[in-house]
């Protein structure tokens, strides 16, 4: 009887190994949240100029946009899902990743569908159709429906659907950077409000002696 026992308990723990293992919510594919900028760029095989700033005067946020089907290498046949990907980075670091489905390599799918696809690998989901975490998505909030959600203490990933294309989407981030982010966030928006009437003057002063120059240009060479 323990003999049997002994075997049904390691044929369960054999079985449940594989689950435990796959439950690594912060990893996509070959990409892991916590990564820094240079090696998602080798990995994506870009170059710091397709490198965007998110925030004017600040190089705190980062964010770079990949189409896997169209990186160097890519095949002509088109078996890709993955129609782009964005990966956010906070001071240098990978936090966030929103991965957009192809929408012809997920015609005819339902949220079901999609939740199974991603349970095999990251085992049952945290939830279904519950709210995605508002206070740290809140660009996302108005423009995705929440399917469902995979989840530990550390990081947060998401199935949603796009209001507008109807396209499936994983929104994967980190909790802790992504609540320093926004933090950070907050301060750099008060500052860009504070400083924003300085800019404007400074801006209209730039145009007034532009018009100022061509003015002056103008009179010299003008013949009646």
């Amino acid at each position: 009887m323990k003999v049997m026992r002994s075997s049904i308990l390691c044929g369960i723990l054999l079985l449940a190994a594989p689950m435990l293992r796959a439950q690594d919510f912060s990893k996509y594919r070959n990409f892991s949240l916590g990564t820094n900028l240079p090696a998602v760029l080798k990995h994506t095989e870009q170059r710091l100029v397709d490198v965007k700033a998110t925030h004017d005067g600040s190089s705190l946020f980062q964010e770079l946009t990949w189409r896997p089907a169209y990186s160097i290498g890519a095949t002509s046949s088109r078996s890709e899902s993955v129609d782009e990907v964005v990966f956010s980075f906070y001071k240098g670091e990978l936090y966030k990743m929103v991965v957009t489905y192809d929408r012809a390599s997920t015609e005819g799918f339902t949220g079901d569908d999609m939740v199974k696809s991603i349970a095999a690998k990251y085992g049952p989901a945290t939830s279904i159709a519950l709210e995605i975490d508002s206070a740290g998505n809140e660009q996302y909030e108005l423009r995705q429906k929440p399917v469902a959600s995979w989840e530990d203490s550390q990081y947060s990933f998401n199935l949603v659907r796009s209001q507008f294309s109807n396209a499936f989407q994983l929104v994967i981030y980190s909790k802790r950077v992504n609540a320093e982010a926004d933090a950070a966030l907050v301060q750099v928006v008060k500052v860009d409000e504070l400083e924003a009437p300085q800019r404007a003057v400074a801006r209209q002063k730039k145009e007034a002696d532009a018009i100022e120059l061509t003015r002056q240009k103008n009179q010299k060479s003008f013949r009646p």
